[in-house]
């Protein structure tokens, strides 16, 4: 219990004027001292419960009610530089339902809606994904391809730096899921302020959606020869692109990551580098999988893969989250690429299976596959 609510309690049942003058002077939840995180949650209920997504921590947890009073908390022991999403589950009596935190105006949103946030003593959302004036902005323009690949057109949004010359050659990251990317990751931000600080050369990335994205994302060879023979070219067409593998870059996100790895494992050679955050990479070594039948052809190709995994790419950088289901087969992804002469790097954060995770690993992941100028001065 943090020492502000234990003072609160200590003469007996607070007043609701008690109680209100704490939540005002405390406000915003939690309340934060070492490695514990008091929630608080006021007003009228049968029950609240803490609904998060800690992988290895009871998923929900039951608040106390403080006795005579509509006030409720909960301590939770959560480690330093930890991020965590949640809501509360308040049961009303004729109803449950899942809200946010009424006290936490923190939020992060993502496909599904918004969940409420905390960190701990040692996280701070970082600088570089926030806008900088000083920042030259790059533009996002979109055209349709006919994909034979994946039975008709295609949208595909392209960004291309600030000064962006047809002149020069750039790189290319070609990245999945890239809609949400620049929605709840604010990918273009970053790339406007690393590319300014000269963290990352300029790049002109190529953002994919899907239409079917548990069908397309699950290691579909169709998806595969789409993006190496049909996107790729079309890119090559109309931009100014370098043209070694060790130029272009494949990234996603969790069913993103595995579209990435499998096109590189399927198309050899069109891809050098690989940007794989929280990979959905099940796999089985005995029996069979507990993750439901969208995983079914994921684990395929994993057991494919671990069977034979080649070299699907030169560089490739691996993060995850430890709050996550997945970190074990992430973790695992990493000694089998390097046997294979692959250079990884591999990151982990006190986050979970959520986008501002992958965020806030974009500058790490970036750089180190790119590094600009910056960078070279002092490797």
């Amino acid at each position: 219990m943090h020492p502000a609510l234990a003072a609160l309690l200590a003469d007996g049942t607070p007043t609701p004027d008690q109680i209100e003058t704490f939540v005002n002077e405390h406000e915003p939840f939690p309340l934060v001292e070492g490695s514990w995180a008091t929630f608080a949650y006021w007003g009228e209920a049968r029950s609240v419960r803490w609904q998060h997504w800690i992988f290895g921590l009871t998923t929900s947890q039951e608040f106390h009610r403080v006795e005579g009073t509509d006030l409720w908390w909960l301590s939770v022991e959560l480690r330093k530089n930890s991020r965590v999403e949640y809501k509360l589950l308040v049961d009303y009596g004729d109803r449950a339902i899942l809200i946010r935190d009424p006290l936490n105006p923190l939020i992060a949103r993502d496909p599904f809606g918004a969940n409420s946030v905390a960190t701990t003593e040692g996280y701070d959302r970082p600088e570089w994904t926030l806008p900088d004036r000083a920042s030259r902005e790059g533009r996002l323009e979109s055209f349709d391809i006919d994909s034979t690949a994946m039975g008709g057109k295609r949208a595909i949004r392209v960004y291309l730096p600030a000064r962006y010359r047809a002149s020069k050659r750039y790189p290319l990251l070609v990245c999945h899921d890239g809609s949400d990317y620049l929605r709840y990751s604010a990918l273009k931000t970053v790339l406007d302020n690393l590319i300014h600080r000269l963290e990352i050369p300029p790049l002109v990335v190529a953002l994919l959606d899907p239409y079917d994205r548990l069908r397309e994302y699950a290691a579909d060879p169709a998806h595969a020869a789409h993006v190496v023979g049909e996107v790729l070219p079309e890119l090559e067409e109309r931009y100014s692109l370098e043209e070694r593998p060790l130029s272009r870059c494949l990234m996603g996100a969790s069913f993103g990551g595995v579209a990435s790895l499998s096109t590189a494992w399927l198309k050899p050679g069109a891809f050098g580098k690989l940007l794989l955050q929280s990979g959905s990479f099940a796999f089985t070594d005995i029996g069979t999988h507990e993750r439901g039948p969208a995983f079914d052809p994921v684990v395929e190709f994993m057991n494919a893969f671990r069977d034979n995994p080649g070299q699907p790419a030169d560089r490739i950088f691996v993060s995850c989250g430890v709050y996550e289901s997945l970190i074990y087969e992430n973790r695992s992804l990493v000694p089998l690429l390097t046997a294979q002469g692959c250079t990884v790097r591999f990151v982990e954060a006190r986050d979970g299976h959520n986008w501002e995770n992958w965020r806030d690993r974009l500058r790490e992941g970036i750089s180190w596959l790119f590094p600009g100028p910056l960078w070279k001065v002092y490797e």
